[in-house]
């Protein structure tokens, strides 16, 4: 089993790179429909630093920007990646921003991603006017590893976002019921690339800090887990569930049966229980 997920991995990350490659240049693409698509515009330095626009004609000066913050261990992975959910949200009349970051390697931990969020965020803002937006708040999805990082980023400045949704995104890396765990002995050593540091008591802050059960605050929040998820294990969801609901912040946890990991879900439970969720979330 853990030789098939790791293949897969690789798979992912080598399909994704080399699509990745052959998409870089900035181009601009106008549908029938009077709406626009606007790929790799750049929104800060380093060569991660781009995002694909897409917006539809159907929408509205105050409706919502959904940024999207893609998957891969931290170590890998593409805006690509979300391509078929920001189709999806396109069709729905919503405009999203799809972006790539800074990944996780020996000089760099999540900081970096956090640092590019917020910089995406910034772009936008500037940017609102030439897009017709008026509003001031965006949402923030993330898929894995993008899905810690939303919650994190959102969490951490709760006046910048109005809502995270997260799709399998891992949650607790500092509980001592995590680290007590099976899961710890399967997971830690990519955590603590992500961190930067080595798991002890000396350290043990930094990963209560990477940790969003610990940094919960007041943004409304959708999070997806498989009950069968092999890469985050599903008490990571039930932690952010319990977390939420002691601080009654508003959420929906939604646990699915027979379900693994976020990259894997079935085209039959994302287009009759994650999409109508994510829609409604919206919406609200």
């Amino acid at each position: 089993m853990k030789k098939i997920v790791i293949l897969q991995l690789i798979f992912t990350a080598f399909f994704l790179a080399l699509l990745s490659s052959c998409s870089t240049r900035y181009r601009i693409k106008n549908d029938g429909n009077f709406g626009k698509k606007i790929y790799n515009v750049k929104y800060g330095e380093n060569k991660r630093n781009v995002m694909d626009v897409f917006l539809p004609a159907g929408y509205t000066p105050d409706t919502p920007l959904i940024m999207m913050v893609h998957g891969g261990a931290w170590i890998f992975g593409s805006k690509l990646h979300l391509r078929k959910v920001q189709k999806f949200l396109y069709r729905n009349n919503f405009p999203t921003a799809n972006i790539n970051y800074r990944l996780v390697n020996k000089t760099t931990t999540y900081k970096a991603a956090l640092e590019d969020i917020s910089k995406a965020v910034q772009y936008i803002g500037n940017s609102g006017k030439d897009w017709n937006l008026t509003s001031n708040k965006i949402i923030l999805l993330g898929e894995s590893a993008g899905g810690h990082l939303a919650l994190l980023y959102g969490y951490k400045n709760e006046d910048q976002v109005q809502k995270i949704i997260s799709l399998s995104g891992p949650a607790d890396f500092y509980s001592q019921r995590y680290r007590n765990s099976k899961y710890f002995k399967r997971s830690h050593r990519i955590f603590q690339k992500v961190v930067g540091e080595k798991y002890n008591s000396a350290t043990a802050e930094a990963f209560k800090q990477a940790s969003p059960v610990y940094q919960a605050s007041n943004v409304p929040t959708l999070h997806f887990q498989g009950n069968r998820d092999f890469l985050v294990d599903v008490n990571q969801g039930l932690a952010l569930d319990s977390a939420l609901t002691s601080k009654n912040i508003e959420h929906k946890f939604v646990l699915m049966k027979k379900t693994g990991h976020a990259p894997r879900f079935s085209k039959k439970k994302r287009d009759s229980l994650i999409y109508p969720n994510i829609l409604d979330f919206i919406k609200q």
